[in-house]
């Protein structure tokens, strides 16, 4: 059976009071929208139509992609009218409608959803709430059996005691579709053409309407102010708390962790307070990450340590190896086994060779350091000539004095050593010392300048 997806996208989101359009604010680190296509696409449907109002060109510049397919529409008449914008687009068997501002459905609701629909069929995601205001309500007839959907303001007093809300989300055979699109009335409260009418529609039609729901409530919920975003935010982040621990992930505490990617982790990981975890991470076993870490696009290899306060951005951490505190690796950054980054390091570009040490105060930029080698405190790399980049090359067990310049590009061989207080502007050969300083001198008598009284 062959799937079309439609996601309602075009609401402004006037409650936000933001001029980003309301799809477009994040959960997560992603856009809500940009959650619902990353669901949307794990169901391998053969079409993905955006319908697009509100700030459509930023959203479409936002989220561009050979597989989507974005619609406009210019005026917001209502969710059916919405649907309607898309239809000359749909070819498939069964059409799977979503909505841009409800980020947490999970793809195995869908699919259970996507289950129950047939030619005779069609599927309801629906929800049973506490207090359901604001939802349209699920009217069941004496069978049990749904006959319509009524929204919050047009219900009556006893359609309101109702507690099954509708979510919105429904997934109908495409050849009826186009037939119930083309039948909606504005005849209502807010003068639009309801989606939610195709079940009356449906049921007049002798279609049974099936409905699932999700295992949690909060899959459903959209975000209409930043109170409800933020709600979202935590639930998200509790979610993925959940799905790590689950994994063999010690969290010190669940509630002071997020999730702004997509995380891979191994055994016996221990993570601490106030960790955030961005992009693309990979975890393996027995790692231990400090608190007030960042951690972005990288890879963590077994029993490698993170140590509080650090960043890292686009690095490789190797076995045993480890980071900090206060370390700052940004991209392009390569750590061997064992290889030691300590306190205020900042690394970009670089790879430290298997138990290289680069204790404290150090920058290392679009460097190559050996295996053993030592750097000491305060050296930085002269990488940046003002206009291009150069790397400086240091081999197996060098010693780097205290406060060096390394002026790239530089070759320091295998064996070699750096006086304290050098700047090296020329290569180093294997084993040779290289004193890079100015002749101390010690001036008898000195006379300290002294302060000029102003008029």
């Amino acid at each position: 059976m062959s799937l079309d997806i439609v996601i309602l996208a075009a609401g402004q989101g006037t409650r936000m009071r933001s001029a980003l359009p309301k799809v477009l604010h994040p959960v997560a680190g992603n856009s809500m929208l940009g959650h619902v296509i990353h669901s949307a696409r794990q169901l391998s449907p053969q079409g993905i139509h955006v319908v697009i109002g509100h700030g459509a060109d930023i959203v479409r510049d936002r989220l561009a992609a050979d597989d989507l397919n974005f619609v406009l529409q210019d005026k917001q008449l209502g969710t059916g009218h919405a649907v309607a914008q898309a239809l000359p687009e749909l070819t498939a068997d069964t059409v799977l409608i979503l909505y841009g501002d409800v980020p947490l459905i999970e793809v195995e609701t869908l699919q259970r959803l996507l289950k129950i629909v047939s030619p005779e069929q069609l599927g309801l995601l629906t929800v049973n709430l506490t207090d359901p205001t604001g939802y349209g309500r699920i009217v069941r007839d004496q069978q049990n059996r749904v006959s319509a959907i009524v929204e919050h303001k047009d219900a009556t007093e006893a359609q309101k005691a109702i507690t099954e809300g509708n979510t919105g989300i429904l997934a109908v055979p495409a050849k009826r579709l186009a037939e119930w699109l083309g039948r909606l009335s504005n005849n209502n409260a807010q003068g639009e053409y309801y989606l939610t009418d195709v079940i009356a529609m449906a049921v007049n039609d002798g279609l049974v309407v099936a409905t699932e729901q999700p295992l949690d409530a909060m899959e459903v919920q959209g975000a209409n102010d930043r109170k409800q975003l933020a709600e979202l935010e935590r639930h998200y982040q509790q979610r993925e708390a959940r799905r790590l621990m689950a994994a063999g992930v010690t969290l010190r505490d669940p509630a002071r962790f997020d999730v702004r990617g997509e995380v891979t982790v191994g055994r016996d990981v221990m993570i601490d307070i106030n960790v955030i975890l961005e992009g693309r991470v990979v975890i393996e076993d027995d790692v231990v990450i400090g608190p007030n870490c960042v951690i972005k696009n990288s890879t963590l290899r077994k029993g490698s340590v993170i140590k509080a306060n650090s960043h890292i951005d686009g690095a490789i951490l190797g076995e045993g190896s480890d980071a900090g505190p206060f370390a700052r690796l940004r991209p392009g950054s390569v750590l061997e086994a064992r290889a030691h980054v300590g306190n205020f390091v900042e690394v970009k570009n670089a790879r430290l060779g298997e138990g290289a040490k680069v204790g404290h105060l150090t920058y290392l930029g679009d460097a190559d350091v050996g295996a053993r080698t030592n750097i000491g405190a305060g050296t930085i790399t002269c990488n940046y000539d003002g206009v291009n980049k150069h790397r400086t090359v240091l081999g197996e067990d060098v010693f780097i004095g205290s406060n060096n310049s390394l002026v790239a590009p530089v070759d320091i061989s295998s064996g070699a050593s750096t006086a304290a207080g050098s700047t090296i502007t020329q290569n180093v050969g294997p084993d040779q010392l290289a004193v890079g300083r100015a002749r101390q001198r010690n001036i008898e008598n000195w006379k300290r300048p002294v302060k000029i009284k102003k008029d």
